[in-house]
């Protein structure tokens, strides 16, 4: 009698097991599926061929930051065909450019502008700020800003502006304040800045998965009561 109880509760319980399993090794099932932020997506020649049709079907990601450039001369190969089928399969689309420090700051404008055309972009540009390229801080801060300025004035909106924490605390802090940021750091908890400035973006994981992408792909999502309309493009 015991015995075939143990077997008649067993034979309740392990269909509902499994589904647990699997919903817990399914690499697919990440934070967006579980919480209520826009979440979005950054990505370039490193992932590969992406399945647009895929991603814009099967994921709850809103929007898509696209390398197009870095320095002054680098071009993403991939750039063209990533906007001309994200926005196809109806995702917001934003270009970012990667800057070098010590490159001509002109060049490097010039760079971007011949992939990022406006009549193609629904969110601001994005700039990518990870190194200093070994100029001090002084210099560097100097050089970015006036980057930055000349962004604006050729798309007539401020740029958003990409870095890590560390680096941010590190190199930016308090020189940024006229600017939004996305602000990158992998981990649980949203990320807080040494001068205590609010932020727009939390990029919270370098190693996410989407249906469409064979490997790891950048997410973030929008931190707070910030919203797409905010980075959008003023056309």
């Amino acid at each position: 009698m015991k015995k075939s109880y143990i077997i008649i509760v067993l034979s309740i319980l392990l269909p509902f097991v499994a589904y647990a399993q699997t919903e817990e090794s399914d690499p697919y099932l990440q934070c967006e599926d579980t919480c209520s932020h826009v979440h979005g997506i950054d990505l370039s020649h490193y992932q590969g061929q992406v399945f647009w049709e895929t991603i814009g079907e099967n994921t709850r990601m809103a929007y898509v930051y696209l390398k197009a450039t870095e320095g002054g001369d680098r071009i993403d190969s991939r750039f063209e065909r990533n906007i001309e089928l994200a926005h196809r399969y109806g995702l917001k689309v934003g270009s970012y450019h990667f800057f070098r420090p010590k490159t001509d700051l002109r060049r490097q404008l010039d760079n971007f502008k011949k992939q990022c055309l406006p009549g193609e972009q629904d969110l601001i540009p994005m700039i990518d700020v990870e190194t200093t390229g070994g100029l001090s801080r002084e210099e560097f801060c100097d050089t970015l800003l006036q980057f930055l300025r000349l962004v604006e004035e050729a798309y007539r909106q401020k740029p958003l502006v990409y870095t890590f924490r560390n680096f941010y605390n590190m190199y930016l802090a308090g020189v940024l304040d006229d600017y939004q940021l996305m602000v990158a750091m992998y981990s649980d908890e949203e990320p807080e800045l040494c001068d205590d400035r609010d932020f727009t973006l939390w990029q919270y994981s370098s190693k996410g998965r989407i249906r469409g992408i064979s490997g790891f792909v950048d997410k973030s999502r929008f931190v707070g009561r910030h919203g797409l309309r905010e980075i959008r493009y003023k056309h």
